[in-house]
C-alpha cells in the first residue's frame, strides 16, 4: 500500500505545480530556493515537507501550521528567511499531501502530533541547539507537550493564537462543541458540508472589511486540495484531534513547572476562535513574554507575515 500512496502524494504535488524532490535527494546549498519533497517517520505515515536551505545557515526555524491550513501558509515567509536562515515546515498527518493513517493506529491527538514533531526534529536532521519551533493553532501544543518531555528540543518555542488550557469559554461556540459528544459529531458532519465556505472565510472571520485579506492563489489551491487528500478529511483529523484535546490540555497545564524551554507568545488582538485572554493567563502563568497584535486575528502570519519575519529573526540574534 505504502508505494501507491506515495505515488499519489508525487502526483498530487505535480498537479500543483509545485518543484518535488525525495528527502533523500533534498539536500540544496541555494539559499531561498523551496525544496518540497517527503520524509518518512515510520511506517505508517510519511510527511510532505518544506524546507529552505541554506549553507551559511545562522540558525533554524520550523514553522507548525493549524487548521485548515498546510506547509505552504509558510511559503513566502520561509523565502524572505532563507537568506539567514535553514527553515523547515511540514503538513500534519490530516493535512496537506501528509499520511492519512487509520484512527485504530493513530489518534491524531495533539500528544501524537507531539511524537510527530520529536521525529521530524531527529529524523530530519535539525540541529536543536540553534532550532526555533513557531507553532500556531493546533501546531502550538504539541510543540509544548514535546517540551515538557525534552527541555532542549529547541533553543526556544513561539506560540501563540491557540488554546493551552480547557477554557472553553475562551474559545468560538463551534470549537467548544468539539470538545464533547453528542455536538462534536454534528459539528463534524457540518465541517465535512461545508468545506468550502471554511476554506474561504476561515482566515477572514473576526475582521473589518478593511482588515480582512485573500489568500495567494496557490496557498488558497493546496489547502482546498489537501482538505480530502486520502481517506480522511482535514475536518476528520481536526474532529480526532479534539477527542483527546481536554485531556492534552489538562496534561500541560498539570505541568507547567516542567516548561523550561524559553517561550514567546503571541496573538492577535482580533482573535474570535480562541479569545486574547488564553494569551494572556497562559503567558501569566508560565512568565513569559506576550505581544497581542492590534488589528490581527487570528492568523497572524497570514495576515501580517512581516510581524512573523521580525518575531523569528528576534528570537535567532
Amino acid at each position: 500500500m505504502r508505494k501507491p500512496f506515495i505515488q499519489s502524494l508525487f502526483a498530487a504535488a505535480t498537479v500543483l505545480g509545485t518543484s518535488i524532490a525525495p528527502a533523500s535527494a533534498e539536500r540544496c546549498e541555494h539559499k531561498g530556493k523551496v525544496d518540497m519533497g517527503f520524509i518518512e517517520i515510520d511506517k505508517d505515515i510519511t510527511l510532505r515537507r518544506m524546507v529552505v536551505h541554506n549553507a551559511r545557515s545562522k540558525g533554524t526555524v520550523l514553522f507548525l501550521h493549524g487548521f485548515p491550513e498546510t506547509s505552504y501558509v509558510w511559503k513566502d515567509i520561509s523565502i524572505a528567511l532563507g537568506d539567514d536562515y535553514e527553515v523547515h515546515a511540514f503538513d500534519w498527518p490530516g493535512y496537506g499531501l501528509s499520511s492519512r493513517p487509520a484512527v485504530e493506529t493513530f489518534s491524531y491527538a495533539p500528544k501524537d502530533y507531539a511524537d510527530v514533531l520529536q521525529k521530524y526534529i531527529e529524523k530530519a536532521g535539525v540541529d536543536r541547539s540553534r532550532l526555533t519551533i513557531y507553532a500556531t493553532d493546533i501546531g502550538a501544543l504539541p510543540a509544548l507537550l514535546l517540551a515538557l518531555r525534552e527541555p532542549d528540543i529547541a533553543k526556544n518555542i513561539i506560540v501563540g493564537d491557540f488554546a493551552p488550557f480547557n477554557r472553553p469559554a475562551y474559545m468560538y461556540e463551534s470549537l467548544q462543541g468539539l470538545k464533547a459528544e453528542p455536538a462534536a459529531s454534528k459539528i463534524h458532519e457540518h465541517m465535512n458540508k461545508t468545506s468550502d465556505e471554511i476554506l474561504e472565510n476561515a482566515y477572514r472571520r473576526g475582521l473589518s472589511k478593511e482588515e480582512q485579506f485573500d489568500l495567494p492563489a496557490d496557498v488558497k489551491g493546496d489547502m482546498i486540495h489537501g482538505w480530502s487528500h486520502g481517506s480522511l478529511t482535514s475536518a476528520d483529523a481536526f474532529y480526532h484531534y479534539y477527542a483527546k484535546f481536554t485531556r492534552d490540555q489538562d496534561f500541560l497545564e498539570a505541568n507547567l513547572d516542567r516548561l523550561k524551554t524559553p517561550l514567546k507568545v503571541i496573538w492577535g488582538e482580533k482573535d474570535i476562535y480562541i479569545n486574547k485572554e488564553m494569551g494572556v493567563e497562559f503567558s501569566t502563568k508560565i512568565g513569559a513574554k506576550l505581544d497581542v497584535l492590534p488589528g490581527v486575528g487570528h492568523y497572524p502570519h497570514l495576515q501580517k507575515p512581516e510581524l512573523t519575519i521580525d518575531e523569528v529573526r528576534a528570537s535567532l540574534r
